[in-house]
């Protein structure tokens, strides 16, 4: 059974996924895999480390353009996302690049996937600032992970939740308690959550990691690129200059 949040955040990407891909469709590529807004390419990161002949998936796949990329580079794939039509999307450019990644619709806090069935696990803004309950999504990947297996992910840094999610100069000045958890909610004309999103302090992260038997192996804050002027939401090149906007997660299944 879905969760509230799982629930509103489905409903919500089925209803964004296109414009979604139209803003944001050119700057990820059909088949690349940018970590995060300031633009950290995996091509040259390398943080999965080797990908050729490895049992990869993703989490929180959206159109899979990361997925892609990985069987461009001779991994096999298999990736996952709540929303379905994102996974429309998928299939939209799998048609046009000849490059066919098998997706599933599945909810991160329970996969569809056999125990020890993939060598690495990544996920790029997926599905984990949107679950109820990272924890489980953690478990449940070291779950399908083998020993010594690798996870790699990324999330908007923490400390932005202290400060106004504008990329102009009102997003310097933190207006709200880093400390305070509540879930960022939008609701419909009925009252019902239409899109939560979840707020954990980085020592809650790694605390999270620890519970679930994952061992933190590394941690990338990037910084905003000389040259990079393209805003996101409330990524910018001001912001950027003065705060990290993505905190970047390598972990083991030790």
């Amino acid at each position: 059974m879905l969760s509230v949040s799982s629930r509103a955040n489905r409903h919500w990407w089925d209803g964004n996924a296109d414009d979604y891909q139209v803003e944001h469709g050119e700057f990820l590529r059909d088949t690349g895999f940018v970590w995060c807004p300031e633009g950290v390419d995996e091509a040259d990161a390398h943080l999965l480390g080797e990908v050729r002949d490895r049992r990869v998936l993703e989490i929180g796949c959206g159109a899979a353009q990361c997925a892609r990329w990985l069987v461009t580079q001779g991994a096999r794939v298999a990736a996952f996302d709540i929303s379905h039509r994102q996974l429309r999307h998928s299939r939209r450019i799998d048609l046009d690049t000849g490059l066919h990644v098998p997706v599933a619709q599945a909810d991160a806090e329970s996969l569809p996937y056999a125990s020890g069935a993939f060598d690495l696990a990544c996920s790029a803004y997926g599905a984990l600032p949107f679950v109820a309950d990272p924890l489980a999504v953690f478990r449940e990947v070291r779950r399908v992970l083998r020993p010594g297996g690798r996870f790699v992910f990324s999330v908007s840094h923490p400390i932005r939740w202290a400060f106004p999610d504008d990329p102009g100069p009102r997003g310097l000045t933190s207006d709200r308690s880093y400390f305070d958890r509540s879930p960022y909610v939008e609701h419909d004309d009925d009252g019902t959550p239409a899109y939560v999103e979840h707020h954990r302090t980085m020592g809650d992260w790694i605390g999270l990691l620890a519970a679930s038997g994952l061992t933190l192996t590394g941690l990338l804050e990037p910084e905003w690129p000389q040259g990079h002027e393209r805003a996101w939401g409330g990524w910018s090149p001001l912001r950027g200059r003065h705060i990290p906007g993505t905190a970047i997660f390598t972990c083991a299944n030790t």
